[in-house]
């Protein structure tokens, strides 16, 4: 079955956590239409405080983005593997994996805070956000409201 996915990250440091700045990152979509990849491939879009939030778009390999998705035959299983636990907000306990039949999808999102290993440079934030649809979908498919939305985001202070 066919398998389309999105990786969104937006990143930012402490100067866009307030004011004029935390609205125009807070501006920032976490959907877009569907371009199309290569089959087993991600549609990557970055976007950065350096670049004002722009997005930057790009694919890479599924198995390299940060879902764990399995083929059930009648459903697609997909966990969110987290990244590098040092940048982890607290969270009171990671929630199941998500099974989808065909022609559902999920938005999932998760949030990051790091800082430099010596204290130098200012704490910096990530949002990742990973929307994915079994089966085959239009490229809108990711403006309409989600089947299952799993907000993992917690405080980063």
């Amino acid at each position: 079955m066919e398998i389309t996915m999105q990786w969104i990250r937006t990143s930012w440091t402490k100067h866009s956590r307030g004011g004029k700045a935390a609205a125009l990152r807070n501006a920032a979509p976490t959907r877009f239409l569907v371009s199309p990849v290569p089959t087993s491939f991600a549609q990557v879009i970055r976007m950065s405080e350096r670049d004002g939030f722009e997005p930057h778009e790009s694919e890479q390999d599924m198995r390299e983005v940060g879902l764990g998705l399995r083929d059930e035959g009648d459903r697609l299983r997909v966990p969110a593997r987290v990244e590098q636990l040092f940048g982890l907000p607290p969270r009171p306990r990671r929630p199941p994996a998500v099974r989808l039949a065909p022609g559902q999808w999920v938005r999932w999102q998760l949030n990051y805070r790091f800082s430099s290993a010596a204290g130098i440079r200012d704490w910096s934030y990530w949002l990742d956000t990973f929307n994915v649809v079994y089966g085959p979908v239009g490229p809108d498919v990711f403006l309409s409201e989600p089947t299952v939305l799993v907000d993992e985001c917690g405080p980063v202070r």
